[in-house]
């Protein structure tokens, strides 16, 4: 059987049968007043995936022929990216209009059936938010269809979740998901007939859940790089809904929307993807690409971001991007992590130095205790005192005492960006604060730094702790130790040698990995100096330097 051949076979399967006949013709027909164009461009693999059969988030699969929406529930990232229809931007991605739609409205169908008729855990607000953006963007997908009864039934089951939103919006999570939630209102607003009185509620509703979720520079709370992405997602249908109905956005929504991708932007790396920070991986640099080319919004990387906490030095293709914040509360952020004061460093399109990154929430074939073990400070690159969470990561995997404080200071000249920067992380178990001192010079060649404990408070080091500096390399980067054992020649395909040197303690290489775009693991290594520190405290230097 041909390829062509094996996705009609699936797709018939799906559409056979008398569930479009039996859902509900309605007595009052609706209609879009609009139809929004999402300007971002699906994932091809993917939609092609759709057509043959398969569904994949992250390390799970599940066969379409398979699916029952009633018995799938709600609960879980394969669940939810079903549930939310933003898969229809991969099939459109995949497939022409005629095609797709035979797709598409077998499983909107099925999802009418099983959820249409009555309001169950698909009817959260997130997922309600979710699927009014997608929905009404991917329209001519899912109302191609001659059969009146199955377009009378979905354009009224839309009316009634936009209904249910209105009422429902705010009793979502606190952060992306009530955002999303009141995106939903105010697109529906826009699009469905009769939703106009809708418009102004929907809209302050949205400028309380921003007010209450996202920091004045415009990074979210929770401090998340994915949901960071998924936030500009969000504001780019949104703005599409606007230009559809030919309205235009409230100035406060555009700034913060603005506001949101200079955040996102401000976090990319030189090789397009993002850095690896609490608990998530580094995406995937096409989805990344199509996604802040299609928004429609346009920033320049936010470089010093006092909540959003990530600072940005960059000098001629090299790109560090620094953790100077505290962790995000335990409430609003289920994967924060212990990192603060590390950094990662690329060359142009070559990743130098990493983080161990993590799944985030995509399904993951990796065990617990290590997703867990890439959330600890020692899966970050930085100083590790006494192999003690800079903030104490619980059994439960809540986050403890730890960083409560965090010093800033930064400046600039003709020479170089400097960055000093203090965490209270160490204070209250050994009477230790940790200072990192950062100089990228303007031509790129060099990164000068400095670890400094410093003594504070009562409590006292009664001999010595145990430090490790750890400097995680990303995948490809060849580390030799040179002669005098201080120092690394660190070489990679993507980018000419860098020389590392280190002072104030001994150096090593040991074993490491990265979670890749996709949340798979990858082998790779690390740079680690080692030595111990009094109540006094200590300093370790060290540099890296391109070769040419």
């Amino acid at each position: 059987m041909t390829d062509d051949a094996a996705e009609r076979a699936v797709v018939g399967k799906l559409a056979r049968g008398s569930f479009l006949s039996r859902l509900t013709r309605s007595r009052q027909p609706l209609k879009l007043a609009a139809v929004p164009r999402d300007h971002v461009h699906g994932e091809r693999t993917r939609g092609d995936a759709l057509l043959a059969g398969r569904f994949t988030v992250g390390a799970e699969t599940l066969s379409l022929k398979d699916l029952d929406f009633a018995r799938l529930g709600a609960a879980g990232q394969l669940a939810r990216h079903l549930q939310g229809f933003s898969w229809l931007r991969d099939l459109a991605a995949a497939a022409s209009r005629e095609k797709g739609a035979r797709l598409a409205e077998a499983l909107v169908g099925r999802w009418l059936l099983a959820h249409g008729t009555r309001i169950d855990e698909a009817w959260a607000p997130h997922l309600w938010g979710e699927r009014v953006l997608f929905w009404a963007a991917y329209a001519p997908y899912i109302l191609s269809s001659t059969d009146s009864g199955y377009r009378s039934a979905l354009l009224n089951t839309l009316a009634r979740g936009a209904r249910n939103l209105d009422s429902n919006a705010d009793k979502a999570t606190a952060g992306l998901d009530r955002i999303t939630a009141w995106c939903g209102v105010v697109a529906a607003g826009l699009l469905v007939q009769g939703g106009v009185p809708r418009v102004a509620r929907g809209e302050a509703g949205l400028a309380r859940a921003l007010a209450s979720a996202q920091f004045d520079d415009g990074g979210l709370l929770s401090r998340s790089p994915f949901e960071q992405m998924l936030l500009v997602d969000r504001f780019g249908l949104l703005r599409a809904c606007y230009m559809a109905a030919k309205e235009t956005m409230p100035e406060g929504i555009e700034a913060a929307a603005q506001a949101s991708l200079a955040a996102l932007h401000g976090i990319m790396m030189g090789d397009g993807a993002l850095s690896s920070w609490q608990g998530c991986g580094p995406g995937e640099p096409a989805r990344l690409a199509a996604l802040i080319d299609g928004c429609g919004l346009r920033a320049r990387p936010l470089r010093q971001a006092r909540g959003w906490g990530y600072q940005r030095m960059s000098a001629l293709g090299t790109i560090l991007v620094i953790d100077a914040a505290p962790p995000p509360a335990q409430r609003i952020a289920a994967q924060g992590s212990a990192s603060t004061l590390a950094f990662e460093l690329s060359d142009g399109g070559q990743r130098l130095v990493v983080n161990c990154g993590g799944p985030g929430p995509l399904p993951t074939d990796l065990s617990q205790e290590l997703v867990e073990g890439l959330r600890t400070t020692a899966a970050h690159s930085t100083l590790v005192l006494a192999d003690t969470n800079s903030t104490n990561i619980l059994a439960d995997g809540s986050l403890g005492k730890g960083v409560e404080d965090v010093a800033i200071d930064r400046s600039e000249d003709n020479d170089a960006s400097r960055l000093e920067a203090s965490h209270d992380g160490y204070v209250r178990a050994f009477g230790l604060v940790h200072k990192r001192s950062l100089m990228l010079g303007n031509d790129g060649k060099e990164l000068r730094g400095a670890d400094q404990l410093l003594a504070k408070g009562r409590k006292k080091i009664r001999e010595a702790a145990p430090y490790a500096v750890r400097f995680h390399l990303a995948p490809g980067v060849e580390a030799t130790i040179t002669v005098d054992g201080m120092g690394a020649i660190l070489r990679s395909k993507g980018a000419p040698p860098w020389n590392f040197r280190c002072r104030g303690g001994n150096l090593a290489t040991e074993d490491s990995l990265w979670i890749d775009g996709r949340g798979q693991a990858q082998r790779t290594s690390q740079l680690v100096i080692v030595g111990e520190v009094s109540a006094l405290g200590g300093e370790i230097g060290w540099t890296f330097r391109r070769a040419s």
